[in-house]
């Protein structure tokens, strides 16, 4: 039996009447834009900051890191790769990791940010968690299936994408 309350109707939006269920889809995927911007960004500055990550060699180097992961890495030339320039290495990931956070936090080509950091956690998931047993333990799979629906859908709500392409349309 169907009561007489109704749970569709939540407001209007350009006059059209809209339900609560399209305004949390609308919605939906802001938490998870946050939560990967923020988390990016603080991995990428928390690199930068950290001298000792940023060395060839040593404790809690890059290097060593990625010493460490070789042998047990799903594609070992990736980490010979690093290897040939540790430093460099490091500096592309945290840069990398702080321009992904940013472009996703704030919506600025929201599609490619959320690319790079699939590409990223996809690349750590291959190097540095692959040993990880049972799989489910290493951080870095969950990233990559996390970015996938912002590289699907992007930035639709307070960002820089939605207010441009907001701009563009009233210049029409």
């Amino acid at each position: 039996m169907a009561h007489g309350y109704r749970t569709d109707t939540f407001g209007t939006v350009g006059g059209e009447q809209r339900g609560w269920k399209d305004s949390a889809t609308k919605y939906a995927l802001l938490p998870l834009r946050i939560f990967l911007g923020v988390t990016f960004i603080y991995a990428g500055l928390d690199k930068l900051t950290d001298s000792a990550f940023m060395s060839a060699d040593g404790p809690g180097s890059v290097g060593d890191l990625m010493r460490s992961v070789r042998d047990s890495s799903a594609i070992p030339a990736l980490v010979d790769l690093s290897l040939k320039n540790p430093e460099g290495f490091g500096y592309a990931i945290a840069i990398g990791e702080l321009a992904v956070g940013l472009g996703t936090l704030v919506g600025l080509l929201a599609r490619l940010a959320a690319f790079g950091g699939a590409l990223i956690s996809l690349s750590l998931w291959l190097t540095v968690s692959w040993q990880s047993d049972p799989y489910y333990y290493g951080n870095d799979l969950a990233y990559l299936m996390a970015w996938l629906p912002l590289v699907l859908a992007g930035a639709s709500v307070f960002s820089l994408d939605a207010a441009l392409a907001d701009r563009r349309r009233r210049m029409l």
